[in-house]
């Protein structure tokens, strides 16, 4: 039977999505056991075809198989099956060190944060390891969208090292099947108001023999696609009245020759022109309605997640007691 001390423990889970990282998954195992004692690592496997999850398993890890292929369905699975406190999730390649997870737990623990994220980028360590060509432009291009669209600056949106609470990951409504999975948790923290704690970590380049399943351009069009997708369902009125403030200057465009034409002679010789004037102008303010029926679904949607959120709480604090 438990002391009561030891009930009152936190239980931490470290969450270690894997495919083929045979090469390095025994040091991440042994590294965060050693760091987080009193954690549970928990290691999912994604149809590895090199072993990965035998050696996980001697090294000590929970393995659970994630049959469905994509880092994105494989968090899906890890947060609908893991319940913890707190959770650390980090990519199995050896590239983030153990050693910054209680950092990375402190803001968490203080209720400070509802998820912290590990930065790569600030202490320049990221750019002094990273030799795969347009990773660092691609991370900045996503960071200035998410500025322009949320006005939250991130300083490291992709980084796969990141550290969560209980609320945070039960309410998380994992839609991504791959790699965009970190740019839907940043987008989502920010959109539903999470309290968010950047932590700057050392990085490092993978070790020799163990290879990048990130695809720099067809993984970064997926993600560009999954923030223009996010927009869209988060933000609706603002896309929207963009589209409809381009439709009517394009109807302006051609529809002010043919009305000043009009008033000097009386005449509609350009009859095209017009309908076409018409046509833009009919359909930007079809867009700006769109916008306004969705946003007020989307608050709807809002409210009902925030109740949501609040019975995750109150689920939590009956645990506890």
């Amino acid at each position: 039977m438990r002391d009561t001390a030891a009930a009152d423990e936190p239980s931490i889970a470290v969450l270690i999505p894997c495919y083929n990282e045979a090469v390095t998954i025994a040091k991440v195992v042994d590294d965060f056991r050693r760091e987080l004692p009193e954690a549970t690592v928990y290691v999912y496997d994604n149809n590895s075809s090199d072993g990965t999850a035998d050696i996980a398993r001697a090294r000590g890890a929970v393995v659970r198989r994630e049959p469905r292929q994509g880092k994105g369905n494989v968090v899906r699975q890890m947060l609908r099956d893991v319940d913890a406190d707190y959770y650390v999730m980090v990519d199995g390649d050896d590239t983030y060190p153990a050693e910054a997870a209680r950092e990375l737990l402190a803001p968490l623990v203080a209720d400070e944060a509802d998820m912290a994220v590990g930065d790569r980028l600030s202490n320049g360590t990221y750019g002094e390891e990273n030799d795969r060509a347009f990773h660092g432009f691609g991370n900045d291009l996503v960071r200035r969208l998410i500025k322009a669209i949320y006005g939250f600056e991130f300083s490291d949106v992709m980084t796969g090292y990141r550290a969560f609470n209980y609320a945070f990951a039960k309410t998380m409504p994992v839609l991504s099947p791959a790699f965009e999975i970190e740019t839907e948790l940043s987008i989502h923290a920010v959109d539903k108001r999470w309290r968010i704690a950047e932590v700057p970590v050392a990085y490092r380049d993978r070790p020799e023999g163990s290879e990048s399943k990130l695809d720099t351009f067809s993984d970064g069009t997926k993600v560009l696609l999954t923030i223009a997708s996010l927009f869209k369902d988060y933000r609706p009125l603002a896309l929207f009245s963009w589209v409809a403030l381009a439709l009517c200057a394009l109807g302006l465009f051609f529809g002010v020759p043919v009305i000043v034409e009009f008033a000097q002679t009386g005449l509609v010789p350009k009859l095209p022109s017009a309908l076409l004037a018409v046509a833009f102008v009919f359909a930007g303010l079809l867009s700006f309605s769109c916008g306004l029926i969705l946003d007020t679904v989307v608050k709807g949607n809002r409210k009902a997640y925030e109740l949501e959120v609040t019975r995750v709480y109150e689920e939590k604090r009956r645990r506890k007691g």
